[in-house]
């Protein structure tokens, strides 16, 4: 079911009023600095539409994880400081608390056109979803938009409470792009559709291949996850990460799968991490029992990035390899270059949140996809089919 956005409100709603706008900026500091303020520039087109329509604007947010009471290490100044940055000539008034008449003088104030209140985190009642505090945020605005993707699979007070205690409660533009492209590369994609995988684990994906194994044409799995899929196929796997009670479940989805399913044929092996001179290229049935694999090989990269090529659809999470230490870092950035040569040939790409829109953003390349998550876990739990709390509050469009 569609839900409606800001640009389903009319004027009469908007303008001179307040719009309590849930963002998500959970964005890492150092020393009171915002060292990566993507998440922060993804909310500026919601607050400028929402001004330019005549709104005020408050903003909610958590950042990090205090433990329900405030941390002066997770406070949101630094980030209205950044926000301030990011909107010249735009005064960020920051409150010190959210749940407080303070809080609620200055979203009344008609001076102030955006208010960024403390730290969501900081209350007691937030991630337990209290419903007296869902009703206390709901009085800080006359209607609600969320714009936090990825704060979207949790239901917290600032994320499904608050939309149940005021209405009209919309999706945000952030937002909005996220359910688009998610949700047509599940529903409606162009074919050949693939599907990347890659990371540690395969029980953190279990559900995500389950949803995406039918829909796909091609579904490429990398990754430490690839050496469950070949300890299930009866090769040697050395030292790598393997889950040993993922094995019968691997051979089971192989079965299944067939020809659909494309894992490496190569290996980047070592020693250990430490050893990155150690590192050397093997088939996938020559892992040394002394050796780890800690990226795909140079052959399965040729080979992913021809699939690739030979998409219309793709969508990736999870990184290649440990793409955080070099030369283990290969198998990754030839997926991500595949990727950007796609979206130049007329692809829609789609990169989930986590790792791999990191190493998207360390590449240079998050320019060069269609769209690039800002949520790892919510973008997962979506392409795992299941149903996002912070969504569903959402009013539908009828």
């Amino acid at each position: 079911m569609a839900k409606k956005t800001i640009a389903d409100l009319s004027d009469e709603v908007v303008r001179g009023k307040r719009a309590l706008v849930r963002v998500d900026f959970n964005v890492p500091l150092d020393k009171g600095t915002v060292t990566d303020d993507t998440r922060i520039r993804a909310a500026l087109p919601t607050i400028q539409a929402l001004l330019d329509r005549g709104a005020r604007v408050v903003l909610l947010s958590h950042l990090g994880r205090p433990k329900g009471k405030p941390e002066l290490k997770y406070t949101l100044e630094p980030v209205a400081r950044r926000l301030g940055e990011l909107m010249p000539g735009q005064e960020i008034v920051f409150v010190e608390s959210t749940d407080t008449d303070e809080a609620m003088k200055a979203t009344h104030d008609p001076a102030n056109q955006i208010v960024l209140l403390e730290n969501t985190r900081f209350l007691g009642g937030e991630e337990t979803n209290d419903e007296r505090l869902a009703r206390g945020l709901a009085q800080l605005g006359d209607f609600y938009v969320n714009d936090a993707f990825g704060s979207a699979h949790r239901a917290h007070a600032s994320t499904e409470g608050v939309a149940r205690c005021l209405s009209p409660a919309v999706a945000g533009l952030l937002m909005q792009k996220e359910l688009d492209y998610l949700g047509s590369a599940l529903e409606n994609p162009q074919r050949p559709f693939v599907a990347i995988l890659g990371g540690a684990k395969i029980s953190g994906k279990i559900d995500v291949i389950e949803q995406l194994l039918p829909k796909v044409d091609r579904l490429i799995i990398g990754g430490a996850m690839a050496c469950t899929f070949f300890k299930a196929m009866g090769l040697e796997t050395g030292k790598s990460l393997v889950e040993a009670d993922r094995v019968d479940m691997a051979k089971e989805l192989l079965q299944r799968g067939g020809t659909k399913i494309q894992l490496p044929s190569d290996a980047l092996v070592g020693a250990s991490l430490d050893a990155p001179q150690s590192a050397h290229a093997v088939s996938r049935d020559a892992i040394p029992a002394s050796e780890a694999m800690f990226d795909i090989g140079p052959a399965s990269a040729a080979e992913f990035a021809k699939t690739v090529a030979g998409a219309k659809t793709v969508v990736w999470n999870g990184p290649m390899g440990v793409f955080e230490t070099k030369p283990f870092d290969a198998g990754t950035r030839a997926v991500a270059d595949a990727l950007a040569q796609a979206t130049k040939h007329g692809a829609t790409t789609i990169v989930g949140g986590g790792d791999s829109a990191a190493a998207v953003a360390e590449l240079g390349l998050e320019g060069d996809m269609s769209h690039v998550s800002t949520g790892g876990g919510a973008s997962l739990e979506f392409l795992e089919g299941k149903t996002l709390p912070g969504v569903a509050a959402l009013d539908d469009n009828a």
